[in-house]
């Protein structure tokens, strides 16, 4: 009496299995008993019994699968010919394909794809460089280590409602809010623009780089966003071109979180939410103009860095600069005074000034004791 199905000592050991089955059917003598004992077919039964009569146990083997015949195998001369066109000119299949065909050969991509894996000729792709690793705001304990960036479009019907949308398009104040959280101390800096587009994005992340090492932050600062245009888009290698071009001479990198896991920049998008429940709602309709709105913001910023408490994971109630302090910080308190600015209007020429080209060291127009006068936008809350 088998204990187990013939499929299931066959998963184990197939020879085994078909020794087995042609033992049960010499001691029933019956094609129909030995596949009801064995849970198969009587086909399967007198298959292996017909291969073990004529072959003995070496009929119970795995025999090859492999075709008598092949009439559409590439022939071996035209194997041949891709080998050594492969050698000669180091083409890719498609480019191979029409190279071949020019000498009378005709084969598809594909084809001279499996040709060449065959005889271990494919050459692998470079593997794109990681725009990774994302960073949790918990795994970093370091200040300014990880800053997470968004842009925030303050037009949002949904967050303000109609009222204070069309009180910010009647009065041509700035749509785009431009937001750099520290991971770990949620110390915020804040920019604005009219539009958006990558320079801003570069703008802003140049000008948070450069204030934090006029205080002395010699930290190297990775940069996590979303994979937006506005900074850099979807392209690994655009984003590290960008990053080796304008953020690596400050000692700054540019990251993409995964695609669609905005978790990783949890902190930075719950600030927003902040944003508009204690300055937008309560504040943007007494702005009339530009100047107020920079000036406003400004005092938000110092509100928000300076006074407010906050609740979240290792933050004990205490303000972010309180919290920086408290992490060995002893610099200027000023570092949590990073004027909003319109980049607009400066954009453009902040990025020809650092390009690596120029010859410029975009910090020696940071100064700290210039700190606070580089710009009008810049010194409008004082």
């Amino acid at each position: 009496m088998a204990e187990l199905a013939y499929r299931e000592i066959y998963a184990m050991n197939a020879v085994e299995a078909r020794k087995r089955l042609v033992r049960s059917y010499q001691e029933l003598g019956s094609i129909r008993a030995t596949a009801q004992l064995w849970h198969t077919s009587r086909q399967v039964v007198r298959k292996w019994v017909a291969r073990y009569r004529a072959e003995g146990e070496a009929g119970l083997e795995d025999r090859s699968r492999r075709p008598r015949t092949s009439p559409r195998q590439t022939p071996p001369a035209w194997e041949q010919a891709v080998l050594q066109a492969r050698q000669e000119t180091g083409l890719g299949r498609r480019r191979l394909a029409l190279y071949l065909q020019r000498c009378g050969i005709s084969l598809s991509p594909h084809t001279i794809r499996h040709i060449l894996r065959r005889h271990g000729c494919s050459s692998r792709r470079p593997r794109r460089q990681s725009v990774y690793p994302a960073h949790w705001a918990w795994e970093v304990d370091e200040p300014f280590a990880l800053i997470q960036s968004d842009v925030k479009d303050i037009h949002d019907k949904g967050s303000l409602g109609t009222q204070h949308t069309t009180h910010l398009r009647r009065h041509h104040l700035p749509r785009y809010q431009w937001t750099a959280c520290d991971g770990r101390t949620r110390l915020r800096f804040l920019a604005f623009s009219h539009t958006l587009n990558s320079t801003h994005g570069l703008a802003f992340l140049i000008l948070v780089l450069c204030w934090l090492r006029a205080f002395g932050v010699e930290t190297s600062v990775t940069f996590q966003t979303d994979w937006g245009q506005e900074f850099g888009g979807d392209n690994p290698r655009h984003v590290e071109e960008l990053s080796r071009r304008f953020l690596m001479p400050l000692g700054g990198a540019l990251r993409r979180y995964p695609l669609g896991r905005k978790g990783y920049n949890g902190r930075v998008e719950r600030s927003h939410r902040t944003d508009d429940e204690e300055f937008y709602r309560p504040y943007l309709l007494q702005v009339q103009n530009v100047r107020q709105f920079l000036k406003l913001s400004a005092h938000w910023v110092y509100v928000y860095n300076v006074l407010r408490p906050h609740s979240g994971v290792g933050m004990d109630n205490q303000p972010p600069l309180a919290v920086l302090q408290r992490l060995g910080y002893t610099g200027d308190e000023r570092i949590a005074l990073f004027p909003p600015v319109l980049l607009d209007d400066i954009s453009t020429d902040l990025l020809l000034s650092c390009r690596p080209e120029t010859g410029n060291d975009l910090l020696a127009h940071y100064k700290e004791g210039d700190l606070y006068g580089s710009s009008e936008g810049w010194f409008l809350f004082l």
